[in-house]
């Protein structure tokens, strides 16, 4: 607790010290602002209860220690980067999965990815724009006060500059679109899903990515019409999407990230040459040695009692599971 609020607390100071003592600040964006310290508080104190348990403790461990092991970096210097940009930013374990699921998957990150990179920044007053000349179209981009760039709204990146945001939405837009036909048409998906786990966040990023669009087709259809109201509906979004993310399902986000040093426990052991872990039943390869012992371990840091179940390839654990069921539930059935 007092950690998540130091956390909260050198966030604000960030944001006063980022926009110049809150002379860039905009107060217009109180409610963003507020938000985001809450998310900083709550992702902190959720991040630390989650990693105080056995299992995600071992995992985290065990992925610094060989994140920033220094016998991995002599070795393969490139492994960490390119294990983070194929696990993290490409996510191609999804697309062993389904191509459409991991193209969708992508337009959210990418576009959700965006569209933080952009406001937060703006939000805390760490960026500003600011009109170069009392005419013509020449802007600067200022980073804490410093002048970063300048351009010319009318240009093509200048267009781009003002409207990433609602390319961030086209993205979010239809990666959410495929998950909500998804998960009212697949079968394997609408299994045991809940409305406030599955949908609420699926609904909640397409009210923000609607409303975001909405509020550029006022400005330049409308005159400005309804633009308030539009504001208003969108701010209620993102704030809430902001609080609800460290105790709901996109708290995953966060978590991914430890699994990095996971994944390249793995493919370190593999890399050396390690011997593969055999199952006691069918004699199948199941993974490393050093893999199969860090899983077992775990195990037996949850106190389960039946650790040796990591002996046995998915298969054998679906068949003996199967035969238990069989000789001590459905045995008087016979």
């Amino acid at each position: 607790m007092l950690l998540a609020a130091a956390v909260s607390l050198l966030l604000v100071l960030a944001i006063v010290l980022g926009s110049r003592g809150l002379r860039d600040f905009d107060s217009a964006l109180i409610p963003y602002t507020v938000a985001t310290v809450f998310l900083a508080f709550g992702v902190t104190y959720r991040y630390l209860m989650w990693i105080s348990t056995p299992a995600a403790w071992r995992l985290f461990r065990q992925g610094l220690r060989t994140a920033f092991s220094w016998e991995n970096f002599r070795r393969a210097p490139g492994s960490l980067p390119k294990m983070a940009a194929t696990y993290l930013g490409f996510q191609r374990f999804l697309g062993a999965r389904s191509h459409a699921r991991w193209i969708a998957h992508q337009a959210m990150f990418w576009g959700c990815l965006l569209a933080v990179a952009i406001t937060f920044p703006l939000t805390w007053g760490w960026f500003t724009f600011t009109a170069s000349s009392a005419a013509g179209p020449g802007y600067e981009m200022r980073v804490w006060g410093f002048k970063v760039l300048g351009f010319s709204s009318s240009s093509p990146f200048g267009w781009a500059m003002y409207h990433g945001l609602d390319l961030a939405a086209v993205l979010v837009i239809g990666g959410v679109g495929y998950f909500l036909w998804r998960r009212t048409r697949d079968r394997a998906a609408t299994t045991g899903q809940r409305f406030g786990y599955d949908f609420l966040p699926l609904l909640a990023l397409l009210t923000i990515a609607v409303t975001g669009l909405l509020l550029t087709f006022s400005e330049i259809c409308l005159h400005g019409g309804g633009y308030e109201f539009l504001a208003v509906i969108h701010m209620v979004s993102v704030v809430f999407t902001l609080v609800y993310l460290p105790f709901g399902k996109f708290f995953h986000i966060v978590q991914r990230p430890a699994a990095v040093g996971m994944q390249l426990f793995k493919h370190r052991s593999r890399a050396q040459g390690e011997e593969l872990f055999a199952c006691s039943r069918c004699g199948e390869p199941i993974d490393t040695a050093p893999y199969v012992e860090n899983l077992r371990g775990t195990m037996r840091d949850l106190k389960l009692g039946f650790d040796q179940w990591a002996e046995y390839c998915p298969r054998c654990k679906r068949v003996l599971r199967g035969g238990a069921y069989l000789q001590h539930v459905k045995r008087g059935f016979r």
